[in-house]
């Protein structure tokens, strides 16, 4: 015997029943396929109209409706949802393999590029970057910078924000050489940070809009207290980087906020990983700790702008004598200082330094001892940036004199001092 649900014609089709609001309920019957509008499977064309008095004729497909989100509240007062007749022709357009996409959903458009857009993630991307620096530059000072010494924190004066107020820092270059690659076989290499001497001492005002220099030759006569008149550079030497704050306060006689101890053995590395810097130099032939041919260093620049990797700008920062130019000293020394001081702040703005940001944000904090941690260093950086360029300050002297025990040694007169000092703080 065949099968019913097999052998039974679609005249047979049992009527299906559609529920509303209510609990109302309306049977429909399924018309034969003769008897079926072309196309519609069965719906009348337009989807159906009513009769009269409100019912459906036979055959014909109910409405859709459409239930708006209110409170059962509402519905009971205000009755049941809105019927709507759906058209045949709003069909979703399909986009992707109709296995992969829900029944009804709703295809969005894909967004076009834009110019504007376009600049939106660029800026996107700047900010990320910027933030990526900044987070290896705070993670790095407060990991691998060296400690300054708790005494030398004690002796200095706290000062306020630098982005609203000024600071003075002092900025300390040791002659403390590495012990190995280069100048580790410099004749006389001191390979410790005790009894190092300060081949560069510099006072910095920065803050609030201000930033102002002044370097102080490393052979200037000065009173050290507790250890007599000596030249500056040996406050260092004896008592590390609190002596040398006492030594410059009683000398200059201002209160130093903060101190950075710059070690000169590495230097090059963070200059290496800006990319190097430019500066102009005049006709350089000098030869550093005896030259190469006994285990120190040549440099020969001609005369104009010069792209110096860490290890040049090391030795131009270092030179005293110049067969070249007999001009230079002590004195010109500071100002190459403070030129490449310059000359890197210049180049950490450049965009090529854009792209090596991460890289020397983790190494400039392995550069220095300070008592300055990420956070401040980073205000520093951004008062600086503020403040400009700083002009080269040299404190001028005013004599010579003979030094026993320190040799040659050069004199600055009160009146020249307090003036120098005056201009750095008042401007």
């Amino acid at each position: 015997m065949p099968d019913e649900r097999h052998s039974r014609s679609s005249v047979d089709d049992p009527p299906y029943r559609v529920y509303r609001a209510g609990g109302r309920s309306t049977d429909y019957e399924i018309p034969p396929p003769e008897q079926r509008p072309a196309g519609d499977g069965g719906r009348a064309a337009g989807g159906g109209a009513r009769g009269a008095g409100g019912s459906r004729a036979r055959g014909t497909a109910p409405p859709y409706r459409v239930y708006r989100g209110r409170r059962r509240i509402l519905n009971a007062l205000l009755g049941p949802g809105e019927e709507h007749e759906l058209p045949a022709e709003t069909r979703p357009r399909r986009t992707r393999p109709p296995w992969r996409r829900r029944e009804g959903a709703r295809v969005r458009p894909r967004k076009k590029l834009t110019p504007g857009r376009v600049l939106k993630y660029l800026a996107l991307a700047v900010v990320g970057w910027l933030l990526l620096s900044v987070v290896l530059f705070i993670i790095s000072a407060q990991t691998q910078q060296v400690p300054l010494p708790s005494s030398a924190s004690a002796a200095l004066t706290p000062g306020g924000n630098m982005l609203t107020s000024a600071n003075t820092i002092l900025i300390l270059g040791t002659d403390q050489r590495p012990r190995t690659g280069p100048g580790s076989k410099e004749p006389g290499a001191n390979y410790n940070v005790a009894g190092s001497h300060s081949d560069t001492i510099m006072l910095w005002r920065v803050g609030g809009g201000v930033s102002r220099r002044l370097s102080i030759p490393r052979d200037t006569v000065a009173q050290i207290p507790g250890h007599g008149v000596g030249k500056i550079n040996a406050g260092f030497a004896i008592g590390g980087p609190a002596l040398a704050i006492k030594t410059v306060e009683h000398f200059t006689g201002i209160k130093i906020n903060h101190v950075i101890v710059v070690n000169l053995a590495r230097f090059p590395p963070f200059i290496d990983a800006i990319g190097g810097i430019d500066v102009r130099t005049e006709r350089v032939c000098a030869n550093i700790a005896g030259g190469t041919r006994n285990g120190g260093f040549t440099l020969n620049l001609k005369p104009g702008v010069h792209h110096l990797n860490g290890l040049e700008a090391l030795l131009y920062a270092r030179i005293r004598e110049n067969p070249c130019n007999p001009a230079d000293s002590d004195l010109t020394r500071v100002q190459h200082q403070q030129d490449i001081l310059n000359a890197i702040k210049s180049k950490l703005l450049s965009v090529g330094t854009f792209f090596r940001l991460p890289w020397a944000s983790w190494d400039a904090p392995q550069v220095l001892e300070s008592d300055m941690g990420g956070p401040t260093l980073m205000t520093l950086f951004a008062a600086s940036e503020i403040g400009g360029s700083a002009p080269v300050k040299v404190l001028e002297p005013t004599g010579a004199e003979y030094l026993p025990g320190y040799g040659d040694s050069l004199t600055v007169t009160p009146q020249v001092v307090h003036s120098a000092v005056h201009q750095l703080v008042d401007g």
